[in-house]
């Protein structure tokens, strides 16, 4: 609450951001109406011009929470009514938490942490087991690369992949990336790595997400890896930058870390896996591009970039588009050229992986590719005989 009111426009007993604050904002105020400072809180904010719109659909959270833990007997013999007003102690006023999201306006009324996060996964079941999915929300992902890294990030959020998260971008949404970002023209603009973790909080107010604007640089990637002595590291690194210093120096203080790296290429569903976690010694890219150092790439011009990019990825595997529009970036084509079908494959494929690793399973280093120009392919596709089930 401080760090968010430190400055601004006091209104009775609350103090809100001031417009640019709130314009930068990402993370919500949670507030819990049951303690005496948070309820005074929430009394200023409703009787301000801070709050646009209050959603309170907690009835329908609490049905949800009984069916959950009770598919069979929900309201144990008693009825609808009754049963969630006795789960809310008959004040529903006071139960769970009020979230406000500064940059919207809205006040929402949830269930609390442990019961909202039951309901939001209970459609997991048993995809993913109950234990195995505090065990997971128990994990930090870091993310670097906010245009096909925020679909991976929300993808794994979504899923309850990670409780924590680091989300790493120095670029602004601009009109272009609307081809593949989820995010509306109002957010011309808007920092990836600020729209993301917004997106990411509307999903669940109780994610722990820290955001890096200035993208990754020598003085904050330490940061950004964190100290697991402390309980603070990345358990596992999602990769999608196009800046090759970075890209090295990623994965070389993942190695060192001993943290495994995942990147998606979005072309050809291309999917990197490094176990840095299981081989600490094992070379970069695979050995793609030698012993290669982040020194070695620190200032490459545009046509070494590309050619340093072509080399990690393995330029023979690249569709036949891919592989004609890298050599076009910057003459007749602005940026590499990505779909919001591939990234969405991509984000599918991170999250499905990061999962596995991430409860255990013995994946292999290597590379992998889900082509659906080739699993659904011109003229491949037999005929359902005449009368079978639609």
């Amino acid at each position: 609450m401080t760090q968010l009111m430190e400055s601004g426009q006091e209104l009775d007993h609350v103090v809100l951001p001031s417009v640019r604050e709130m314009s930068e904002s990402f993370r919500p105020l949670v507030l819990d109406p049951a303690t005496s400072a948070d309820s005074a809180v929430l009394a200023g904010l409703r009787e301000s011009s801070g709050v646009r719109e209050v959603h309170d659909r907690i009835e329908d959270q609490v049905e949800e929470l009984l069916r959950c833990r009770a598919p069979h007997d929900p309201f144990g013999s008693r009825s609808r009514s009754h049963a969630i007003a006795e789960a809310m102690s008959g004040q529903p006023g006071a139960y769970g938490r009020w979230v406000w999201y500064p940059w919207s306006g809205r006040l929402v009324h949830v269930l609390p942490e442990a019961e909202f996060r039951l309901v939001r996964t209970d459609r997991n079941r048993d995809k993913i087991t109950r234990e195995q999915q505090l065990s997971l929300l128990r994990r930090r992902v870091g993310v670097i690369g906010l245009s096909v890294g925020s679909s991976a990030a929300m993808a794994c959020a979504m899923e309850g992949v990670g409780g924590a998260f680091r989300l790493a971008d120095f670029d602004r949404l601009g009109l272009s990336n609307l081809n593949r970002l989820r995010a509306g023209v109002h957010e011309l603009g808007v920092e990836k790595s600020v729209l993301c973790a917004r997106r990411m909080y509307e999903l669940d107010p109780y994610l722990d997400i820290e955001v890096f604007r200035g993208g990754i640089t020598e003085d904050t990637i330490e940061e950004f890896f964190g100290d697991r002595a402390r309980g603070e590291g990345l358990d596992l690194l999602v990769e999608e930058c196009d800046t090759p210093w970075v890209k090295v120096a990623a994965r070389e203080h993942a190695r060192r870390r001993r943290v495994p790296v995942l990147m998606d290429t979005n072309d050809r569903g291309l999917l990197d896996i490094e176990r840095f976690d299981l081989e600490p010694d094992r070379p970069l890219f695979h050995g793609c591009a030698g012993d290669v150092r982040a020194d070695n790439v620190r200032n490459l011009d545009r046509e070494e970039a590309i050619r340093f990019l072509l080399t990690i990825v393995d330029e023979r595997r690249l569709s036949p588009a891919m592989t004609d529009a890298i050599t076009r970036v910057g003459r007749s084509l602005s940026s590499w050229p990505q779909l919001a079908s591939g990234v969405m494959l991509g984000a599918a494929l991170i999250t499905d992986t990061a999962r596995r690793i991430l409860l255990g399973e013995a994946l292999q280093s290597g590379r992998h590719s889900i082509d659906l120009h080739t699993l659904v392919a011109v003229g491949t596709a037999q005929q359902a005989p005449w009368g079978a089930d639609q």
